[in-house]
């Protein structure tokens, strides 16, 4: 009995324990590409990064078109902590907004 009590004991610490960098691997990854009018792209990896994406066409003018970005993406820092930063991608430029970012 008490070493079924040490094997779970071990058996927690170590699948608790986080994923090393050089052995992450992805969990999940869906992509949807919708041809020229943009896709859906989600993802996440063993080590905690996950990234929700979503890209549609936006008509400028009639000869100036580009796909517009929004999205998010998340990950473990150093110091245990998630962080999350959402964003869009636009005629704007990249534009991240996250409470871990300084604004101006």
């Amino acid at each position: 009995m008490k070493l079924i009590v040490v094997f779970a004991a071990v058996l927690a610490v170590a699948l608790a324990a986080p994923v090393d960098e050089k052995d992450a691997h992805v969990v999940q990854y869906e992509n949807d590409h919708q041809g020229i009018g943009g896709y859906n792209l989600k993802y996440e990896t063993s080590n905690g990064i996950q990234q929700v994406e979503q890209a549609q066409l936006k008509k400028f003018d009639d000869e100036v078109s580009a796909l517009v970005v929004r999205g998010s993406y998340s990950y473990v820092g150093d110091d245990g902590q998630t962080y999350t930063v959402n964003y869009i991608a636009d005629e704007n430029g990249f534009q991240p907004e996250a409470a871990h970012i300084p604004r101006a």
